[in-house]
């Protein structure tokens, strides 16, 4: 059984889908109350493979939102709790999505394995950001071309290219799609110095200076509340990626016009999923799509691959992302693409 444990975009939404469960006492609750509510299984779920393999699996909300967010220990508790609730119900393999896998990089989490009297077996845990940083990987590849891009020609910024995902995108980019030249933004100097050593190339930039020279941008940072990209800046035809979280780049991008930004890491699957917690994260098609990280999980229980195939900082392979995402395909997955948006504007 594979496991996915995600939660609401925001306060607001997880009251709604609370009453909608049934869960009153915790819907009609404040922050405080939510604070300290337990992670609750709430959904079973069957999915079936191209190949005619059946798996069963089950999502796990952890009843953390993002305005808990500046509480430290409220967020540690509420990851660490869904991952022994996963654990005790015997999931093999579980996905942490959204802020829950950020949470637990930041909040180094590995130091607290014995929760109450469990501990927790980190082989039955991944972060999915293997078949995320695929995923993205294969968006800027797909994508650009449409555009008329050539990536052998282009200039590629990957906003966040020290991180986990970002460094990842970036050993793929330099070294499978033959891009002209990778742009590298970053909050700290040392960590971009260090990969750009390991690349053998590459230009480290401020934010600022990379977006006008980039021909595509692949963003896997948090975005800055206040930022907004003045599209005239942008070259044209921009392809922008959206591979943060929460996906709200559309809405920083002031102007139009030559400018097409794409929601990253997410995939959608063959057939329709019998589940409903994917409209919590406002997908287009919820019984369809998924964020990248949770199809990990999925795909690890198709090749009965128990282990935590995505784990720490900067441990990312070309080889794992090549595993991953050769299951990705084999089992169903195809990932998002601007081809209907094209469609749509020339029509």
């Amino acid at each position: 059984m594979f496991g996915l444990i995600g939660h609401s975009t925001s306060f607001e939404a997880a009251r709604r889908k609370a009453l909608e469960l049934g869960f009153d006492h915790i819907a009609e609750g404040d922050l405080d109350v939510w604070c300290s509510a337990p992670p609750q299984l709430v959904e079973h779920v069957e999915v079936t493979s191209l190949t005619g393999k059946t798996i069963q699996g089950a999502y796990i909300d952890s009843c953390f939102v993002p305005e808990m967010l500046s509480r430290f220990k409220t967020a540690r508790r509420k990851v660490l709790n869904a991952m022994e609730l996963a654990q005790k119900k015997g999931i093999n393999i579980t996905a942490l999505g959204g802020f829950t896998s950020i949470i637990f990089e930041n909040f180094n989490l590995l130091k607290h394995q014995t929760i109450r009297s469990t501990t927790l077996e980190w082989e039955r845990f991944t972060t999915g950001n293997t078949h995320t940083a695929w995923v993205i990987s294969r968006q800027v590849e797909i994508n650009a071309p449409l555009l008329g891009i050539d990536l052998s020609k282009a200039r590629v910024a990957v906003v966040g290219a020290t991180g986990d995902i970002g460094s990842a995108v970036c050993r793929w980019l330099t070294q499978r799609t033959g891009i002209k030249e990778l742009l590298m933004v970053a909050r700290q100097q040392q960590p971009l110095t260090d990969l750009r050593e390991e690349l053998g190339g590459g230009r480290i930039l401020s934010l600022d200076e990379a977006l006008p020279e980039a021909d595509v941008v692949v963003w896997v940072a948090s975005m800055p509340r206040t930022l907004e990209i003045d599209a005239d800046r942008l070259q044209k035809p921009c392809l922008m990626i959206d591979g943060g979280y929460p996906k709200n780049l559309d809405s920083r991008v002031a102007g139009e016009g030559g400018v097409h930004v794409l929601k990253g890491g997410i995939v959608e699957f063959g057939s329709d999923i019998g589940w409903t917690m994917m409209e919590i994260a406002e997908m287009e098609k919820p019984q369809r799509q998924m964020f990248a990280c949770f199809a990990e999980a999925i795909l690890l229980e198709f090749e009965a691959c128990h282990t935590n195939f995505s784990w720490g900082r900067n441990n990312i392979t070309l080889e794992k992302m090549d595993f991953i995402g050769a299951a990705s395909m084999r089992h169903g997955f195809t990932t998002l693409n601007l081809q209907g948006q094209l469609q749509a504007a020339a029509a």
